[in-house]
């Protein structure tokens, strides 16, 4: 499995979803997941289901796609098993207005942390995007950051802000990292790029230290930064590129939730009151 998940090119979270859910199946029924009948499969699903009641129900669903790429590789076939689909949820992204993200921003004592909440958000980056960057990436001329290698393998350029740039200026000198803008440290003591984790922790401590009520994840703060585009005028196909989709229709989806339309849309209750048309 491993093999021909770098071969295709697919990401290491991929593997590690995959595999983990895999060995799940294969430590309950202590066998091989390709040995087992439709029957013991169906019953193993809804124990999972039952047992894994997240919000995106992910261990679910990996499960059910590690079956179907392990019976590939295998030439199984799905040994005829029929294995559930997975419904797409239908929920809209949570995005932060711009006060709760300048609240988030400042309120990290460390000017590294601040600045990886600060180019998630300014740049729509991914997790793995941002504690990938290398100091090559960056461009202070061009006003740009390269972006590589982010979901589905794919390399896009972003605009790097003039506050972006003053603080990753600053960060530079203070820390003079060598390869990685943002650095962690192994067990045996080798700098490596910030884990997954250490960004999400940032992210964290950041809406515990600012008292967000919202449900706040580094991919709230890219949310954000599409929503909050759209509704300063930038055009679809602009953020579509920005974004690194590739399709529109992933994308379309910050129509729903972006605050524009022939007419901003505004309370009836308000109308009825004659309330705000005069408030300066």
């Amino acid at each position: 499995m491993q093999r021909s998940i770098e071969l295709s090119g697919k990401s290491e979270s991929t593997l590690t979803n995959y595999s983990r859910c895999l060995a799940g199946l294969a430590l309950h029924f202590d066998c091989s997941p390709t040995e087992l009948d439709e029957e013991q499969l169906q019953d193993y699903l809804l124990f999972v289901k039952k047992q894994h009641q997240t919000p995106s129900e992910s261990f679910y669903k990996h499960t059910i796609y590690g079956l179907r790429y392990a019976f590939k590789i295998c030439d199984l076939k799905e040994l005829h098993i029929k294995l559930p689909s997975i419904e797409k949820p239908k929920k809209l992204p949570v995005v932060l207005n711009q006060t709760e993200v300048k609240q988030l921003i400042e309120s990290p004592t460390l000017l590294k942390h601040r600045l990886v909440i600060a180019l998630l958000y300014g740049c729509g980056l991914r997790c793995s995007e941002v504690r990938n960057i290398q100091l090559k990436d960056i461009d202070f001329e061009r006003k740009s950051l390269f972006v590589r290698a982010g979901k589905g393998r794919k390399d896009r350029m972003v605009v790097l802000g003039e506050l972006q740039i003053k603080g990753v200026k600053k960060y530079l000198q203070a820390e003079r990292p060598h390869k990685w803008l943002f650095t962690g440290n192994s067990s045996s003591g080798e700098i490596i790029p910030l884990s997954n984790r250490g960004v999400q922790w940032i992210v964290r401590q950041a809406r515990k230290k600012c008292q967000i009520q919202k449900e706040v994840t580094t991919h709230t703060l890219r949310h954000s930064y599409a929503t909050h585009l759209l509704e300063m005028g930038l055009d679809i196909m602009t953020l579509k590129d920005l974004l690194g989709h590739a399709e529109i229709r992933s994308t379309l989806v910050y129509l729903h939730v972006s605050r524009i339309n022939k007419q901003l849309a505004f309370s009836p209750l308000d109308r009825l009151y004659n309330y705000g048309s005069q408030k300066k």
